[in-house]
């Protein structure tokens, strides 16, 4: 497996972006399919129904990645319900979501009185089969400690894993928090994923370090950037 750095993925993106390919929509749609189909397995859901996700949405196009994934998924019936927490979120993303039938929750950041991150993230996990994260992506340079109130929200899951009663998680395109490029934490205040869908190439980080122990199984979307990767040299190859 091929490990790329942050960098190289956004340069292989630059053209496709430049010609207005819809990349955000081809992640989007392996994203809702792989996370149909974990649903649909009765070692990850062993429950009847549609299943239910939660999204943990950050302020860049991660979140929005999260989102039109989160539409497929309550166009096709699934329940789906949004934690902003980020200081902005992906409009159009969230508008697609909240049109296919999703479910945005109260701001954690709220007025004074309003639960608070933790509270609001344990009762919404509780009532969750599968939790998307789409706080950070490889926008973000190095290893990133989150920032309130994602730092609440994931530490109150993270409980919730040691107690056995967290739902399934899936990381979109990387585990919010570590180096894309060398998998390195700024702590650990990381969600481990059991699956990461990953988009374009995978990400060196996955492959490395404190990342490699937290992606869980990798899944790659193809997104239509693999003739410009294949161009380059990756930063580790397994």
């Amino acid at each position: 497996m091929d490990g790329y750095g942050g960098d190289q993925i956004r340069a292989a993106e630059r053209p496709h972006l430049d010609a207005d390919e819809p990349l955000m929509q081809r992640a989007a749609d392996g994203l809702a399919r792989i996370v149909g189909d974990l649903l649909d397995d009765p070692a990850v859901r062993p429950g009847d129904g549609p299943g239910s996700v939660l999204l943990l949405v950050g302020s860049g196009d991660n979140g929005g990645d999260a989102l039109f994934a989160g539409a497929r998924l309550a166009a096709a019936g699934r329940h789906v319900t949004v934690l902003r927490v980020g200081s902005r979120i992906h409009e159009a993303g969230l508008a697609a979501a909240l049109d296919a039938g999703a479910r945005l929750l109260d701001d954690p950041t709220g007025p004074a009185g309003s639960a608070g991150p933790a509270a609001v993230a344990t009762a919404a996990a509780l009532e969750a089969d599968l939790v998307l994260d789409g706080i950070l992506g490889i926008g973000v340079r190095g290893a990133a400690a989150l920032r309130s109130p994602a730092r609440e929200v994931v530490d109150a899951i993270r409980e919730l894993a040691r107690d056995q009663r967290a739902p399934f998680v899936v990381a979109v395109d990387v585990p919010s928090g570590i180096d894309v490029d060398t998998g390195g934490i700024a702590d650990d205040h990381v969600l481990h994923a059991d699956v990461t869908v990953t988009f374009g190439g995978v990400k060196a980080g996955l492959l490395a370090g404190p990342g490699a122990t937290l992606a869980g199984r990798i899944e790659l979307v193809d997104v239509g950037i693999g003739d410009e990767l294949a161009a380059v040299e990756p930063l580790i190859r397994t």
